[in-house]
């Protein structure tokens, strides 16, 4: 079912000192600043050769960023991406094997323009794991 690693995120609480530190010191091609409001972030992708790193600042008040960042004060890996060919298919098998799925359970559009879902991080050895269908 899972397809290869998309990305990896990283809160940090301020986006625009993290992007130039990815660009400048260690010379990544870093994307600029996306906000995305339905997932109460703003997002920058360091592109990578063999995968990408996110990195993930607070976006409104009710950003579930804040809440990590109030407890990671200096940020930290924040969640995994896999890609997945059918994110439905993926849902259901997940859904029947127990896992939870986070909100109510119905793909939202990701940033990178495609649905994702989140897995509850108790089924996952304490991991966030963001699926993407690709």
């Amino acid at each position: 079912m899972l397809g290869r690693l998309n990305h990896v995120a990283i809160a940090v609480p301020d986006l625009e000192t993290a992007r130039a530190r990815w660009r400048d010191m260690l010379g990544a091609t870093v994307s600029a600043v996306s906000d995305l409001p339905e997932h109460g972030v703003q997002v920058v992708f360091v592109e990578l050769p063999n995968t990408k790193i996110e990195l993930l600042g607070v976006l409104g008040e009710d950003s579930p960023i804040a809440g990590f960042l109030a407890k990671n004060p200096a940020g930290g890996i924040h969640h995994v991406c896999h890609e997945v060919a059918d994110i439905l298919e993926a849902r259901d098998r997940l859904l029947a094997g127990g896992a939870r799925i986070l909100g109510d359970g119905k793909p939202k559009t990701g940033a990178h323009g495609k649905p994702v879902l989140f897995l509850h991080p108790k089924d996952f050895d304490g991991t966030l794991v963001e699926l993407e269908e690709v």
